[in-house]
């Protein structure tokens, strides 16, 4: 289950809507980074929350014109960008949305690139589909546009410098036991071991009480919860792979990045819960160009099927989650790589 990837760097001058080539190179780009990452020993959906002062705290990233949060292989780009370079918050625009916003961003800022999927049908699809009475296929490939932090801009709403402050901490636990409740999953507690059985579609997982720390009762709770989204019912995920194979690594890879962004959303700090699979993983990723777009994708599908089941009364509030960022957003504020010159 998956493909996509990263590549070379891209001209500063290139546009968003190249040629297929480019578009191509994307997942390599994209790819290439991720491999990096893992190979020096960084999870890239693992990072170094507040660990320097005035760094922002774990949290999703958002559009700081719309408050919608990004999803996908967009989270990943964002966080290890915002953590790289030590920015407060986790807002991020486009230039033009700074200037709608009245602002503008500073000369010489460099920003982040991320991407949105789209979809192209070549000619002589058409003509086939047209002449057998079919419906013509489509491509699907990645376009790229840029954006800054808010940390990069001046004269900005002055709320959008202000990182918004954290989930509190007395709500983690009863959230997460609303979740799991909510989600009508079959939860089992007992035993030492933690696994979800496709067979009977039944999650196991070790009492609270056998974890040193109650946080990583949640964690694993999310990682096993997250495999069970891919159940038929659910997201109908491909769970045909046997242990040790590429397909059952696609599936932990899904559930990792899956549960570490229920976590983030939660105000949990995400772990790595299978360290064990990364040179698995990088197989899949060396092999597959597009791999890590699209498990970050199912991921983020996973999560939001979680998180969409969490009781009103304690459902996460504008400054914590929020929705994907739509095709629409994203084709109107859309623009070249740049810099401010």
């Amino acid at each position: 289950m998956a493909r996509r990837s990263s590549s070379s760097r891209k001209p500063s001058s290139a546009r968003a809507d190249a040629a297929p080539a480019p578009r191509v190179d994307l997942y390599r780009r994209i790819t290439d980074t991720i491999v990096a990452q893992l190979e020096e020993g960084r999870v890239p959906w693992v990072q170094p929350w507040g660990d320097l002062p005035g760094t922002a705290t774990v949290g999703m990233p958002r559009n700081a014109a719309t408050n919608r949060a990004y999803s996908g292989i967009n989270v990943m780009l964002l966080w290890a960008s915002g953590t790289a370079l030590a920015y407060p918050t986790q807002r991020w625009l486009t230039f033009k949305q700074a200037l709608g916003l009245g602002g503008c961003v500073r000369r010489g800022e460099k920003g982040t690139p991320v991407v949105y999927a789209d979809r192209f049908t070549p000619e002589q699809e058409r003509e086939r589909a047209a002449k057998e009475g079919e419906e013509a296929r489509s491509i699907a490939f990645l376009k790229q546009y840029t954006v800054f932090n808010a940390a990069q801009c001046d004269g900005l709403p002055e709320d959008l410098y202000v990182p918004p402050p954290p989930p509190r901490e007395d709500l983690i636990e009863p959230r997460f036991r609303a979740l799991m409740q909510a989600s009508g999953l079959t939860i089992h507690l007992g035993g030492q071991m933690a696994f979800y059985r496709p067979a009977d579609d039944a999650i196991v997982l070790p009492p609270p009480q056998a974890f040193h720390e109650p946080v990583n009762f949640h964690r694993t709770a999310a990682h096993e919860m997250s495999h069970a989204t891919g159940h038929p019912s659910r997201l109908a995920r491909d769970f045909t792979g046997r242990y040790g194979s590429e397909g059952y690594a696609r599936e932990e890879l899904v559930a990792e990045i899956s549960a570490a962004y229920v976590c983030a959303s939660l105000g949990i700090v995400p772990t790595v819960r299978h360290a064990d699979y990364i040179a698995t993983w990088l197989d899949v990723l060396r092999s597959d160009p597009r791999a890590i777009v699209q498990a970050a994708g199912l991921a983020s599908r996973s999560a939001d099927w979680l998180l969409g089941h969490l009781p009103a009364d304690l459902a996460l509030d504008d400054g914590e989650a929020g929705d994907d960022t739509g095709d629409e957003e994203v084709r109107a504020s859309a623009e070249p790589e740049r810099e401010a010159a």
